[in-house]
């Protein structure tokens, strides 16, 4: 088993690791990762023996403990125990009547109990002051509706182990989204949501026209009014300057690969945006830790492809696995679940990974080499996939899918890049495919409101290898947070070891689009900008993100919102860039 770092045993302590009903830690991480193996070996007793279901078991437990992979955090909060919900992210239907609307609310509340997150797109509900003909009153809107929502997951603590989480969104037609667009203006209000704006194709073409656009009526789809396309632009972006919020969703972009569109419009995602689902879908995720795939070739570091290669179809298995073990909160998910056995393998490190190969993030090299791991990633969970189905079958929506007749497969998706908040402190490596946020920071919000310090490791052993450590240096850096003012430090060292808020936005879209070329589902990505950013620098980001076909964005300028979650260096003051810790 990996050693593990401090912060990860901490949280692994505070969210993880079993407990007696007195409240005391009762198992090891050892412990847990063949409590969690085990749970999701116990699937291979549908098609094999218990010499099979043992076999698996030991590549499991290898590949967590060595910490290659991890599933996400759910799973390993839950595989084993009697609370055995083990998926991340689900997205739940909002209809246009009181009795729907609170049903919703309900299995909100109970995913959220069990680790789970939840998308919404609330655009079905009729607009605020229409008449409502069963009570003679007007409608509240579904801004209102998503305050209930957030007030509810405000008291659900989710399985007293993580904050609750939210996606919302409303259609750019919806005759409420301007007071959509502004709702997160006021401090304190929708503080558990994400919320996006769902653009069309057409209201961006609509924009580029400077033209009119119609706001619709949810049920009769008759224009209720219009706007100029340009002022509601402007008005996404002035929020967005202002909060981070809304991001975008581009909803044609994602239904162009919905890969069962027979069974219906993807109108909604998970709360981080990185799994499009249909009502009632669930998504179950798992990251490789990209640091860990090097190997020596004289005085560097390469990609170990062969190592890489293995590890993809145990993590493909893995995930294909907890679909067939898991225990879901109503039917409606369970036939979701099987009948599109969606999974999303992504990856994390992906900046310690570039680290140890010399490769500055904000570089072509690194770009290349980005859509080089995921394809091959893609490609390999494809085939992985494939022999699954030929095991044990396709996805009972095969037949309704994209895939048929030609390719038998599994999953309906394979792959997805998400934030990789928790799991990537336990595995001790950068989150995602992010960059460093910084060398040393301080981290809030993980374990409720106790700060975990961070100090990267790779920049040590660096300077350490090159004989430039020094404990002065060391104290400025972690008390700054950066190495640029290090005036000691070559320039090479630096461009290396550059934070997120030192790196182009330009490059951070450009990672998130090499990703998402070769990703099934999307890319959880959040694009970094300076305090000084314009609301036209972050409208060229939205439209670029659009004409490349991202299937959403989220920017955050530095210091425009009080509530922050990370901060640069160990002094007091310095706020972060918005990152989802989940």
């Amino acid at each position: 088993m990996a050693t593990l770092a401090d912060n990860a045993l901490k949280v692994l302590h505070r969210r993880y690791l079993r407990r007696d009903e007195k409240g005391n830690v009762t198992e090891t991480p050892d412990e847990l990762f063949h409590r969690v193996a085990k749970a999701i070996a116990a699937a291979e007793l549908s098609w094999g023996n218990c010499n099979d279901a043992k076999e698996w078991e030991d590549k499991f437990y290898s590949i967590m403990s060595e910490l290659l992979f991890l599933p996400n955090s759910p799973t390993l909060m839950n595989a084993g125990t009697a609370a055995h919900q083990l998926s991340a992210c689900f997205v739940l239907p909002v209809e246009d009547n009181m009795n729907a609307i609170f049903t919703t609310l309900k299995h909100t509340a109970l995913i959220q109990q069990s680790g789970g997150g939840t998308g919404f797109n609330f655009s079905h509900l009729r607009p605020k002051d229409d008449p409502v003909s069963v009570t003679g009153g007007t409608a509240s809107g579904p801004v209102s509706f998503m305050k209930i929502f957030d007030a509810a997951t405000e008291h659900i603590k989710q399985g007293g182990k993580r904050r609750g989480a939210n996606m919302g969104i409303v259609n750019v037609d919806h005759p409420d989204i301007v007071e959509f667009i502004s709702a997160k203006r006021e401090p304190g209000v929708l503080n558990n949501f994400n919320i996006s704006v769902g653009i069309s194709d057409a209201f961006m073409h609509a924009v580029s026209a400077d033209a009119e656009w119609d706001l619709l009526h949810p049920n009769s789809k008759k224009t209720i009014k219009r706007v100029n396309a340009v002022k509601l632009w402007n008005d996404i972006i002035e929020s967005a300057w202002q909060t981070g919020d809304p991001g975008l969703i581009f909803t044609d972009t994602i239904n162009t690969s919905n890969p069962t569109p027979a069974l219906g419009k993807i109108e909604s995602t998970n709360p981080c945006g990185e799994v499009p689902l249909l009502p009632y879908e669930p998504c179950n995720l798992g990251s490789i830790n990209l640091s860990k795939f090097t190997k020596r070739n004289n005085d560097t570091h390469e990609v170990d492809w062969k190592m890489l290669e293995e590890i993809i179809p145990v993590a493909v298995r893995f995930l294909d696995n907890v679909i067939e073990v898991n225990d879901y909160i109503i039917p409606e998910i369970k036939q979701m679940a099987y009948g599109n056995r969606k999974i999303g393998l992504g990856v994390m490190g992906w900046a310690e990974l570039l680290i140890l190969l010399g490769i500055p993030y904000d570089s072509e090299a690194a770009i290349q080499l980005a859509e080089k791991v995921m394809q091959f990633i893609r490609d390999k969970g494809f085939d992985a996939s494939k022999e699954l189905a030929e095991e044990r079958g396709p996805f009972p929506n095969w037949e309704k899918s994209i895939y048929h007749p030609h390719s038998r497969i599994r999953n309906a998706t394979r792959t997805s890049i998400a934030p990789t908040g928790t799991i990537s402190i336990i595995a001790d490596t950068s989150s995602s495919i992010e960059p460093l946020f910084a060398i040393a920071f301080r981290r809030q919000h993980v374990l409720n409101e106790e700060e975990l310090v961070s100090v990267n490791r790779l920049f040590i052993d660096h300077l350490k290898i090159h004989h430039l450590y020094s404990e002065e240096m060391m104290n400025r850096v972690i008390k700054e947070g950066v190495a640029k003012n290090i005036r000691e430090l070559p320039l090479a060292v630096k461009n290396i070891f550059k934070t997120a808020l030192d790196i182009s936005p330009s490059w951070h879209l450009r990672h998130q689009l090499a990703f998402q070329h070769f990703t099934d589902n999307a890319v959880s990505k959040t694009i970094n900008l300076p305090e000084t950013a314009t609301k036209e620098n972050i409208a060229e980001i939205y439209r670029s993100a659009w004409k490349n076909k991202a299937k959403g964005i989220t920017i955050f300028r530095y210091n425009s919102k009080g509530n922050q979650v990370m901060w640069q260096g160990t002094r007091s003051g310095i706020k972060s860039c918005k990152v989802c810790i989940e």
